[in-house]
């Protein structure tokens, strides 16, 4: 029997680390594409997978290449809640201590499609550690996809729809309450190629990262630079 062909589509340093350590070792024969130029419908054509997975794709993807075969992206919410941009950051600022990681098939309107499965993940420690969390997470995710081939189920509930973060919303605001939700703010923030959370006081632009909460006080690495360009004056 002839092996399937399966992609993995992913922009991440995180998830691009775990195909190579995990999922490219999986039967069948494995594709990863890292550049959005990559995903043509010609290219699609010519490996002809079963699915493609989006573990982290901040692209949107044409509709030529959904109707070719099973797309299949991961989303760090419990659909239908939280649909739309950024579920991680949302969900941290509204208090959330855990998720579930749902992977669904894509369709024209974005995470609306029926849910394969779902995974809990926990939202302890930085972006960036709960995102190499999750990018194991969804390793297993695909693992049981290729082997079961899981009949997709259509969302049931209200859905909800997390609002798109601007860079401007990483401005650590005055009206945190408490250490707890300054901490939050910042770690939530911090993770590769995301904007980190920042205060701005006079020419300066204090950026601050790798936060960690004690008594009474949060320890972290601060990162300043001058508003209106690099002088040294």
């Amino acid at each position: 029997m002839e092996s399937e062909n399966y992609v993995v589509a992913t922009i991440k340093s995180w998830n691009i680390k775990v195909y190579n350590d995990i999922i490219e070792k999986y039967p069948g024969k494995w594709f990863l594409i890292t550049d959005p130029k990559e995903l043509t419908v010609d290219n699609i054509k010519l490996i002809n997978p079963k699915y493609i997975f989006f573990p982290h794709w901040s692209n949107i993807v044409p509709d030529e290449i959904l109707n070719l075969t099973s797309c299949v992206c991961f989303h760090e919410t419990n659909l239908p809640y939280g649909r739309g941009s950024c579920p991680l950051q949302n969900l941290i600022a509204n208090g959330y201590k855990e998720t579930v990681v749902s992977a669904l098939k894509m369709t024209k309107d974005i995470d609306a499609g029926p849910v394969y499965l779902k995974e809990a993940l926990s939202l302890e420690g930085l972006a960036e550690e709960i995102y190499i969390r999750n990018s194991y997470i969804v390793a297993e995710m695909i693992k049981t996809i290729i082997s079961v081939n899981p009949k997709p189920k259509e969302q049931v509930g209200k859905a909800t729809i997390f609002k798109n973060r601007k860079p401007s919303d990483s401005k650590i605001s005055s009206d945190k309450k408490n250490l707890q939700e300054l901490f939050d703010h910042i770690r939530m923030l911090d993770a590769e190629t995301y904007p980190r959370a920042f205060i701005e006081n006079g020419s300066f632009r204090y950026e601050i990262s790798r936060p960690a909460l004690r008594t009474g006080e949060i320890i972290a690495d601060v990162h300043i630079s001058k508003i209106n360009g690099d002088d040294n004056d």
